[in-house]
């Protein structure tokens, strides 16, 4: 308990000292669970206060994909490094890049912290958050095939009237053999599968059921 306890200060704290004078943690549109969702609420909440949230979104993004070079990701992940080394290597690259203040003290608190490795489930928190931020609705199709573009244009008008005048559709395709046909629809809170193997399953049971 009291080394929970110690992190949520030090995330609370990183999101609060940033700006002076010290002002309250500004809390995201939608929350985000697990220790990358702290971490993620942490710097929307520094960010915010900064009025840099796109470009603080832009560079967790550039992290994200210069951890990919596998020399790079290797230091970071490597158990046997020191946290005070894997911190130097981390801030001699983003020194490079002239990331914000506001970033190059969050990725120390994230090496100091040892959770480097997990940036990449941060910044998929964080892109989470602004999504939201900027009144885009999440909405994931999977189909066995993918779709041509009479099909999408005519899923696009039927989801959009799900969405609040606010709001923006932001569309997610993915395709799966294993659905056979027909769709699953998720968007916001709301789950619909539709899929021709979905019926089969259930028309199986009910038979199961029968016998």
């Amino acid at each position: 308990m009291a080394v929970a306890t110690q992190f949520g200060l030090k995330v609370r704290y990183f999101s609060t000292t940033l700006v002076k004078p010290v002002s309250k943690l500004v809390m995201p549109p939608i929350q985000v669970y697990g220790v990358e969702g702290r971490y993620a609420t942490a710097l929307y909440s520094a960010a915010s206060k900064q009025k840099k949230l796109d470009q603080v979104e832009q560079e967790l993004n550039k992290i994200v994909s210069l951890m990919k070079d596998p020399k790079f990701y290797g230091v970071v992940t490597n158990p046997h490094i020191k946290r005070n080394i894997k911190q130097k290597t981390v801030n001699d690259v983003l020194s490079k890049q002239k990331v914000s203040p506001t970033m190059l003290n969050f990725i120390n608190l994230l090496a100091e912290n040892g959770r480097l490795r997990q940036t990449p489930d941060v910044a998929s928190a964080f892109s989470k958050i602004m999504s939201a931020h900027r009144g885009e609705v999440l909405c994931s199709v999977t189909t066995a095939q993918p779709l041509d573009e009479t099909n999408l244009s005519e899923l696009k008008s039927a989801l959009s009237g799900f969405l609040k005048k606010s709001e923006t559709l932001k569309l997610e395709t993915k395709t799966d053999p294993s659905v056979l046909g027909g769709m699953i629809v998720s968007i916001g809170d709301k789950y619909v599968d539709m899929s021709t193997k979905s019926k089969i399953q259930k028309l199986s049971r009910l038979i199961n059921e029968a016998i």
